[in-house]
């Protein structure tokens, strides 16, 4: 068994539980789920259908005109496989808005503008069902930084956030998800032939044995080189993670009294119950 092998009817099942219990607890009545036509987007969902059950359960594909028309179908695929209404919002009309007043060719700046209105749509949408957002970044991105902070980093519960992006494949074949989803080459779909392992520099597969050693076994950098893997790949890595701490922690407090939120004042969400 490989160190990141799992055992994914445990996992299945610890998930689903853990998006039924954070629902009930808030009194919300079910969760909205961004899907792309990803593999992350897809568990993500399929989870809350197997916590929720289908009416309690709202994906919501959110293609750009410039979209890939493949990420739609195969999220139009996903809902077909489960069973489930697939809401299609197309965010051309606010993105091209707001560009139009603030042209620009930075093909960063359009995907994170992109990955942020469709969360505003997600947040409203939550609103209006009084739902929880469901969140669909994996550990592997969360530790590199491979998101947008306030875009599809965004949520109020993530199933997937403690599950390296090899180990989401092994649930999602546990899960019978669509192959088409399962084989795809990993995207944002940010801008046209934009893939994820392209953009970092290394494949998820590799990026992930590293991540293991030196996050969840604590070894240092020299252990893990020693081991067998490329220095520049676990430079690289390691870098990425130091660099984007600031995506995976709350805004900083300047503290001032003796009970800063989120410094002094931790109770529980769910205190006073």
């Amino acid at each position: 068994m490989s160190d990141l092998e799992i055992n994914p009817e445990l996992c299945s099942r610890i998930l689903a539980a853990f998006i039924a219990d954070e629902v009930l607890k808030v009194g919300a009545q079910g969760v909205v789920v961004g899907v792309s036509g990803g593999i992350d987007s897809a568990l993500s969902f399929a989870l809350a259908v197997k916590a929720l059950g289908r009416s309690a359960s709202l994906g919501v594909a959110m293609p750009y005109r410039k979209s890939s028309p493949e990420s739609l179908a195969d999220a139009q695929l996903l809902a077909a496989h489960l069973e489930v209404e697939l809401m299609v919002v197309d965010i051309s009309p606010q993105v091209d808005a707001y560009f139009a007043t603030q042209p620009t060719d930075d093909r960063n700046r359009r995907g994170n503008k992109m990955a942020r209105e469709r969360m505003s749509v997600l947040y409203d949408l939550s609103q209006e069902r009084s739902a929880l957002v469901l969140g669909t970044s994996n550990k592997s991105e969360l530790l590199l930084g491979y998101g947008t902070l306030y875009g599809d980093m965004a949520s109020a519960l993530n199933p997937l956030g403690d599950l390296y992006k090899t180990q989401v494949y092994q649930l999602a074949e546990h899960l019978g998800l669509p192959s088409n989803l399962i084989q795809k080459p990993p995207s944002a779909d940010l801008f046209e032939g934009q893939q994820d392992e392209q953009d970092l520099g290394f494949s998820y597969a590799q990026a992930d044995r590293v991540l293991f050693h030196l996050v969840d076994q604590r070894c240092p950098e020299e252990e893990v080189v020693e081991m067998g893997f490329p220095a520049e790949l676990v430079r690289a890595v390691r870098d990425r993670v130091r660099r984007n701490q600031f995506k995976r922690r709350p805004p900083l407090i300047a503290k001032l009294s003796a009970r800063t939120i989120d410094l002094d004042f931790r109770y529980p969400r769910d205190w006073g119950h």
